[in-house]
């Protein structure tokens, strides 16, 4: 069922960015914002035209959500299925564990660094191991994933003071060495492909984006071309609306040479335009930010024009060609209207019941091991609203790969108001 979409599509679904990703073990250099480390573990699924991806994808999904449910105390079989088959109807879950992209390791790894920080003590060796190594390579997978857990140990580390009875140092300790070893990873995994000895690209490509898109980056070329000789300034007056026109579609950004030629001015601009426009900077992204918890739409980008992505798997993978054009996604058949219906509104009140679930506890003046999940999960649904909606713009994309961990929250608290624990003390079986 965690992969239902993609075995009613016929083949794993697609979208925009899939392509620069399985691109990295071909083409040998790096492009901005396309982790080596998920496209070297796309490249490890391409003989079996990618269902070992879904395959591992699907099994860690469940594997996670039964071990948090057991750390709960909510071990019985019938529940994980009951609460399995909620999430994979209501929530994003399904299509997210059905597409190759990195999306469907955000929410995990809240979850598992979570288990590893908290629970620790309720997990075995092997456990703690496999969790670390999952929270490193989710964080490999991509920057604004390893923001999100470097937000939450940061917050850790500073609530540690006064959660000493909740949380341990060694815990909290292994959480924040796994965003190390994701790092390392992720570095090495360029230098093996590259042969650079360098961190992922495109950070200044886009917050360019963001910046053009609130109209900063026009009003620093009105300000400044008369003085300073940039490539944009001819074109000043030409600037697309959005982000994504910009960078992706057929502007001016490829006239002048892509990332390659515009890097180092849209760096120029970005830190200058931080300086000079504080204010203006600081209510976009309070703007953004907000704009970005609200938009939480199941499918953005998952539809039939994802050009870049068929030229990819029909430049290096032309045995896939077959079954990828006879795939219903391919053919439009998709539509997440009707979908959306359901998936939103149910996004949005779960958000709400975390939040008051934090509220509760602070009102009560105590926290127990639900309304630490809870504040957990509402930390990483602002960290993840900040990072994604002030550098890269909002977009539903972002909502609905961690939304869906809201959901789960709130259907544990809800399976333990009516039914109370199986065993309180969610330790594994001896």
């Amino acid at each position: 069922m965690l992969i239902a979409p993609a075995l009613w599509n016929g083949y794993p679904l697609l979208q925009w960015d899939t392509g620069g990703y399985l691109a990295r073990w071909y083409e040998g250099y790096l492009v901005p914002s396309r982790s080596t480390v998920f496209g070297l573990y796309l490249h490890f699924g391409e003989d079996s035209s990618f269902w070992i991806n879904l395959g591992i994808q699907a099994l860690a999904t469940l594997w996670i959500l039964q071990l948090t449910l057991r750390v709960f105390g909510m071990v019985r079989p019938w529940r994980l299925a009951a609460i399995s088959v909620a999430l994979i109807v209501t929530t994003a879950l399904p299509w997210l564990t059905s597409m190759l992209l990195t999306d469907i390791f955000t929410g995990l790894s809240v979850l598992a660094l979570f288990i590893l920080v908290v629970h620790g003590d309720r997990t075995s060796t092997i456990e703690k191991c496999l969790l670390f190594a999952f929270t490193a390579f989710a964080a490999a997978t991509h920057s604004a994933t390893l923001a999100v857990l470097l937000g939450l140990c940061c917050a850790g580390w500073i609530a540690l003071p006064f959660l000493r009875s909740r949380i341990a140092i060694s815990g909290l300790l292994q959480g924040s060495l796994t965003l190390v070893a994701g790092a390392i990873m992720l570095v090495a995994a360029n230098f093996a492909l590259s042969g650079k000895l360098a961190w992922t690209p495109g950070g200044y490509g886009v917050a360019f984006g963001r910046m053009l898109q609130d109209g900063i980056v026009k009003q620093y070329l009105r300000d400044h071309c008369p003085q300073q000789k940039l490539k944009l300034c001819p074109y000043r007056n030409e600037l697309p609306a959005t982000a994504d026109q910009f960078l992706w579609g057929s502007s001016m950004f490829n006239t002048l040479g892509r990332f390659t030629g515009l890097n180092d001015e849209m760096g120029f601009i970005v830190t200058r335009s931080l300086a000079e426009y504080p204010l203006w900077q600081a209510q976009a992204a309070i703007v953004a930010t907000a704009q970005q918890l609200v938009m939480v739409g199941t499918g953005e980008g998952t539809n039939g024009w994802i050009p870049h992505t068929y030229g990819i798997i029909e430049r290096y993978i032309p045995s896939q060609l077959k079954p990828m054009r006879a795939a219903h996604q391919q053919h439009w058949d998709l539509d997440f209207a009707v979908i959306n219906r359901l998936h939103v509104p149910i996004a949005l009140a779960s958000m709400l019941a975390v939040v008051a679930i934090c509220g509760g506890a602070i009102w009560r003046r105590k926290l127990d091991d639900l309304s630490l999940l809870a504040t957990t999960v509402t930390l990483a649904l602002l960290d993840n609203a900040f990072v994604c909606g002030v550098i890269s713009g909002p977009h539903d994309r972002y909502g609905a790969r961690i939304a869906w961990v809201a959901t789960l929250v709130a259907l544990i608290a809800i399976v333990r108001h009516f039914a109370g624990r199986d065993e309180p003390d969610g330790s594994p079986p001896p």
